[in-house]
């Protein structure tokens, strides 16, 4: 079904909108949270309340893509559900990845740096525009949907080193687009 049917149903207030949902989203949504929390009944509950999240939500929002947005809630959903999770513990997979680009980017730890994280965010969205498909392609797939680099470069057809190698240029590339644009020392 397509997106806009589905966000019509949301607006008339119809069951079957998360029915379909699921079934176009569901498997993507399970997927990028079950990668985040490596808990299958942790990911399904963060899916779900994404649902509640998405029926709460529409209206009055119409969300445009809704691949975009059901994805946005459920990994931030599992990003919190994640942080609860680990709160005394370090050295999880999710940990390993926010190390890895840490170097790029310096994290906010208050309510007043929102709107520094807001314009970090518009700059990375800015360079991965600029970078070449497949890297940011790779880019995406291992910090926004937590991918295993093995998996990645099966997805793509190559091998572990590719990504790897492809992975640190553009952190080096984001690197150096931060600093030119003074957003980093």
């Amino acid at each position: 079904m397509e997106d806009q049917l589905i966000v019509e149903l949301f607006l008339e207030r119809s069951e079957q909108a998360i029915a379909e949902l699921d079934h176009k989203y569901g498997n993507l949504c399970r997927g990028l949270s079950r990668r985040i929390l490596r808990s299958e009944q942790d990911a399904q509950e963060c899916v779900n309340d994404a649902y509640l999240a998405v029926w709460n939500n529409i209206p009055p929002e119409r969300p445009d893509p809704l691949s975009s947005y059901i994805c946005r809630i459920a990994r931030n959903l599992s990003l919190k559900r994640y942080q609860s999770n680990t709160a005394q513990k370090r050295n999880s997979y999710y940990d390993v990845l926010l190390e890895e680009v840490s170097e790029c980017l310096e994290s906010a730890g208050t309510v007043e740096d929102e709107v520094l994280v807001r314009e970090l965010s518009d700059y990375v969205n800015r360079f991965l525009g600029q970078i070449k498909q497949k890297d940011r392609v790779i880019f995406v797939q291992r910090y926004w949907f937590c991918k295993e680099i093995r998996e990645i470069a099966k997805e793509l057809g190559v091998s572990r080193n590719y990504v790897t190698v492809h992975l640190h240029r553009t952190r080096e590339k984001l690197k150096f687009y931060l600093r030119t644009e003074g957003l980093l020392e």
